[in-house]
């Protein structure tokens, strides 16, 4: 493991920073289950939002965020801050306590976040170990995951800050059913998912170590959904799918050069290398969503005039 400020071949160049998956495995796979912890938190205390939506994180100017969780009369946050490298936990009541992202066993930081909630009073019980992972150690018995490389975290973060970004400006293009562009801690990655309009059939399930029944909330609509996460390419890669999966959807072509279909995954993928290396990042990844998008709605055969929305409708008049 690389000390905090080194690592290996992970540079930032411009906006679009580089970080080999390889060379941070081991922290990425702790802060996975550091993160499910943060989010079973949330899910503990939001009540549902469909398909799962209440129990979600969202990328911050310091990090990953809950945002404003209720609790009895007020609310509380829980964000891990990859600047100052701390998980940090505020009440409205006003208190706020801290706990230090540094290497350390899971089971340790499942115990101080627990201390910290009880501390302010928010005491908070949440299922004993992760899920979408197998094996699933149990938070308080896991002295696996012990690997924090504080370098490794913040070029992570600064990925999904792009990501984040360029989502965020494709998901202003539609004027359906559109999730927020947030980051789901099950599967570690960040997404932003648009929805026909239409019920889909229930899905099949299969995830490790989480029932079925998660899964049949989470796809209980027709839709088409996109993302980033830290695997499936060399430094990561952006993915797009759509449930149920229309006839035609895999052979549509897709953009920029790079793209592909998964048949494995059964769903294309773009790897971040190729985004981050593109003359224009920013023209690469929404090609590659826009395109993917296409695929789903022209196959399944969506209302596009009634689903989609020039962004910049308004600003003749601002």
């Amino acid at each position: 493991m690389s000390a905090p400020g080194e690592l290996g071949t992970a540079t930032v160049a411009g906006a679009w920073p580089a970080l080999r998956v390889d060379d941070w495995t081991e922290t990425r796979d702790t802060l996975h289950t550091w993160l499910q912890i943060v989010g079973k938190v949330r899910l503990a205390h939001a009540p549902l939002v469909n398909h799962w939506w209440q129990s979600t994180l969202y990328v911050s100017p310091r990090g990953l965020t809950t945002s404003a969780v209720p609790h009895g009369d007020g609310v509380f946050d829980v964000e891990l801050d990859v600047v100052e490298h701390r998980l940090v936990v505020r009440s409205s009541a006003g208190g706020a306590r801290t706990v230090a992202l540094e290497p350390k066993p899971t089971a340790r930081f499942h115990a101080e976040v627990m201390t910290a909630l009880d501390e302010l009073g928010i005491p908070t019980r949440i299922s004993a170990g992760p899920n979408e992972v197998d094996p699933a150690v149990p938070f308080a018995e896991d002295h696996v995951h012990t690997s924090y490389d504080a370098r490794a975290v913040e070029l992570f973060w600064r990925q999904l800050l792009q990501a984040d970004r360029v989502m965020g400006a494709f998901r202003a293009r539609f004027a359906g059913k559109v999730s927020p562009v947030h980051f789901f801690w099950g599967a570690m990655d960040l997404a932003c998912t648009r929805f026909s309009g239409r019920g889909a059939p229930p899905h099949p399930g299969g995830a490790p170590n989480c029932g079925d029944w998660v899964m049949e909330e989470g796809y209980s609509r027709e839709l088409s959904s996109c993302g980033f996460w830290p695997g499936g390419g060399e430094e990561g890669a952006f993915y797009a799918y759509a449930y149920p999966e229309p006839a035609g959807f895999a052979e549509h072509p897709a953009g920029p050069a790079g793209a592909f279909y998964s048949t494995q995954n059964r769903q294309f993928l773009l790897p971040y290398e190729d985004v981050r290396r593109a003359a224009d990042p920013d023209g690469a990844l929404t090609d590659f969503l826009q395109s993917t998008y296409e695929a789903a709605a022209e196959h399944a055969g969506w209302d596009r005039a009634a689903l989609e929305v020039d962004p910049g409708r308004w600003d003749h008049r601002r």
